[in-house]
């Protein structure tokens, strides 16, 4: 079970190069968050996407992974700029402060037709910048020239996604707010991911990515034809339908499980209002499920337009990530069957005294910041009351992990007084993963194994 949001997904890799290695047998791989693009590639033996040195997590390339939405970026500056323009006449009031100063210090010592230049040169200097021709004429056009500029450049994304859009939803007293959009994008996580996808589907025939949807269905048709296959796991991805206000799990499970997990009792609209055969009805839905799980708080929902035949009858639902699903994952997950499980989360544990660090100020460190929280937080709280419904459960997390899960580009760690940087975090999952799970459960004897398991 791979859970987290972000760079949480460099953590994943390293874990499943470990358990890769030690030839350990999975069954079923679920993810939530970043963890859904880790599962998608586990269940068809695809894992060496990720961690190898030309894989999703190693080769770079995600530095601007959710990062601000290129039209907020050009219009922000853009009212810097003319916010900077408004400043100029404080400035020259400075600049005749200074040139004052400079005046009074070369008549105290008698050169008093120096300090006579220098305020002449200001006066004159001040008469030209504001003659009828200079500054007021230029500074209001410049100012009026930015804020076109951030105008178009939000109003132009809106266009452009109003066309490119496949799916569209209504909004209420949106006319503002409809431009301006989510602040951040997963624009470049979604297509990097989408890329190495097609990558580990198509070998080394050298074919043009098709459509999306096209390129789901090839993969729900790869694995449903190798389940039980040695490398291929089943499937299962829970991620938050906003409109519904329940989670949705999409899941390609084998016929032994398959039947149960879907029609066990659900609450109002029935198991098939959040329960999504990726094998059945479902198969147009992997890359929804994958573009769901990673749309953090920040960013828009994915739109995913449900099938005419199910209960919500061709609706175009807002679906999403949400940090606190690690309960309902392990429930699903028990739902599929499993008996024992492994949790992989990036979050270190609750901190001690003396652990304090240096709050985040920027926008990004603080949403960061609280992501990280809740996501340890979910672990605290889903085991060992959620690893009770299974013979062992097992976690697998860094003792210490200074990578906020937007800190894409790397962060100063205040412990190590370095930077460290997210292909690390892959090393330090290989690490953790034979520390803690490999070395003291694989490698134990029978006994050994259930001292080793979260204790109920």
């Amino acid at each position: 079970m791979l859970t987290g949001t972000g760079t949480a997904g460099a953590y994943h890799a390293g874990v499943l190069r470990a358990l890769h290695e030690a030839g350990l047998r999975i069954d079923l791989v679920a993810g939530r968050g970043i963890g859904a693009a880790g599962a998608i590639f586990a269940a068809v033996d695809g894992g060496q996407r990720l961690w190898d040195k030309a894989g999703l997590w190693t080769q770079g390339g995600l530095a601007r992974a959710y990062a601000w939405r290129a039209p907020l970026l050009v219009a922000g500056w853009a009212v810097v700029a003319a916010a900077a323009l408004l400043t100029i006449p404080l400035i020259l009031f400075a600049l005749g402060v200074v040139a004052a100063v400079v005046a009074v210090l070369l008549s105290l010592v008698s050169l008093d037709s120096a300090s006579t230049a220098v305020t002449s040169a200001y006066a004159h200097g001040l008469d030209a910048l504001f003659a009828p021709g200079a500054l007021p004429t230029i500074v209001p056009r410049l100012i009026v020239f930015c804020l076109v500029i951030a105008v178009g450049a939000v109003a132009g994304n809106a266009a452009f996604v109003a066309w490119r859009a496949p799916l569209h939803r209504r909004a209420r007293r949106a006319s503002l707010w409809r431009l301006v959009g989510a602040p951040l994008s997963t624009r470049l996580i979604l297509d990097r991911s989408i890329g190495e996808l097609w990558n580990l589907i198509r070998g080394a025939a050298a074919i043009a990515p098709p459509p999306r949807a096209d390129l789901g269905r090839r993969y729900v048709e790869l694995l449903a034809e190798n389940l039980g296959q040695p490398g291929f796991r089943e499937l299962l991805i829970v991620a938050h339908d906003l409109d519904a206000r329940h989670d949705v799990a999409f899941a390609l499970l084998g016929d032994a499980h398959r039947s149960r997990f879907f029609s066990r009792p659900a609450g109002s609209g029935g198991r098939a209002a959040e329960a999504i055969d990726l094998a059945g009805a479902g198969r147009d839905h992997l890359v929804d499920a994958l573009a769901a799980s990673l749309a953090i708080p920040a960013a828009d929902p994915h739109l995913v337009k449900l099938s005419p035949e199910g209960p919500w009858k061709g609706e175009t639902h807002r679906v999403c990530d949400r940090p606190g699903a690690l309960g309902r994952m392990l429930e699903e997950v028990a739902a599929a069957g499993a008996e024992q499980v492994i949790i992989v989360s990036a979050a270190p544990p609750p901190a001690r005294p003396h652990e304090l660090g240096t709050s985040r100020s920027d926008p990004r460190g603080r949403a960061g910041e609280q992501l990280l929280a809740f996501e340890a937080a979910g672990l605290r709280d889903a085991l060992p009351p959620g690893g009770s419904a299974f013979a062992n459960a097992y976690a697998i997390r860094p003792l210490h992990n200074p990578v906020g899960p937007l800190d894409f580009g790397g962060v100063y760690d205040e412990r190590s007084d370095r930077r460290f940087l997210v292909a690390e975090l892959v090393d330090r999952g290989y690490e953790d993963a034979y520390r803690q799970f490999i070395e003291p459960v694989v490698a134990a004897g029978a006994d050994r194994i259930a001292a080793a398991a979260v204790q109920s």
